[in-house]
């Protein structure tokens, strides 16, 4: 069997892809800006946020956590979720980089 197309990307590369592609739906920017705004919380809280029904947003939730953009930790019947804070620091790296190197270019 040939090689897939993302192995002639660097790890990187694949891990930023995977990352933006789990952010690539408005739910999930939705999801990731009330988390900022509550700390954590309870799956129960974020369907009482948003205007999906509970499956919706668990599959949206699940796409999250297997970015690693969301943690979540079991509380009796409940899941807790909260930002990833090594997830969210790959992102500023990455944004610094492009920044710095946008500082000295010109189109």
């Amino acid at each position: 069997m040939g090689a897939s197309k993302s192995d002639f990307f660097t790890e990187e590369q694949n891990n930023m892809a995977n990352v933006f592609k789990a952010l690539s739906h408005p739910a999930r920017i939705a999801i990731i800006q009330y988390l900022l705004k509550v700390d954590s919380c309870i799956c129960g809280d974020i369907v009482n946020e948003l205007p999906l029904a509970q499956p919706t947003i668990s599959q949206h939730l699940k796409e999250l956590k297997n970015a690693n953009i969301i943690k979540g930790t079991i509380e009796g019947t409940a899941i807790c979720y909260c930002l990833n804070p090594e997830t969210i620091s790959m992102f500023e790296t990455y944004f610094n980089g492009i920044s710095k190197q946008l500082q000295n270019k010109c189109c």
